[in-house]
């Protein structure tokens, strides 16, 4: 079992930048892909980023690019998601999640996070 807790969700203005950190715990950090999906309300769960263990490949939703980075250190057992140029179209439930393969879908991740809620005013 992996134990995933996100923080760092908030309320922040149109144009301005948040840091999501995705702390994990159990079973070896190490050997999990990590990814970060959203939901919006009304609206189904959708990808946003992936980063494999060793950090050399990564994978954007075209909607993010440019905009949002994701990290992990591997050493503190936790992911980060640096996101800028807020819009408010980035209003949703932001969940960590951890799997085998670097996928986009939500079915490739085995374990989630409750989730940090990410408002954008304009």
């Amino acid at each position: 079992q992996v134990q995933l807790v996100e923080s760092g969700g908030g309320l922040v203005q149109a144009g301005g930048s948040l840091r999501l950190s995705c702390e994990a715990s159990g079973r070896t950090f190490n050997n999990y892909a990590m990814g970060w999906f959203r939901q919006a309300p009304g609206k189904e769960r959708e990808f946003v980023a992936v980063i494999n263990w060793s950090r050399t490949r990564t994978r954007y939703a075209d909607s993010v690019k440019g905009r949002f980075t994701i990290s992990r250190d591997n050493a503190k057992n936790t992911m980060y998601m640096q996101m800028n140029s807020l819009e408010p179209e980035d209003t949703a439930v932001y969940y960590c999640a951890a799997g085998t393969t670097i996928g986009t879908m939500s079915t490739s991740y085995d374990y989630w996070g409750q989730g940090t809620q990410v408002t954008v005013s304009s």
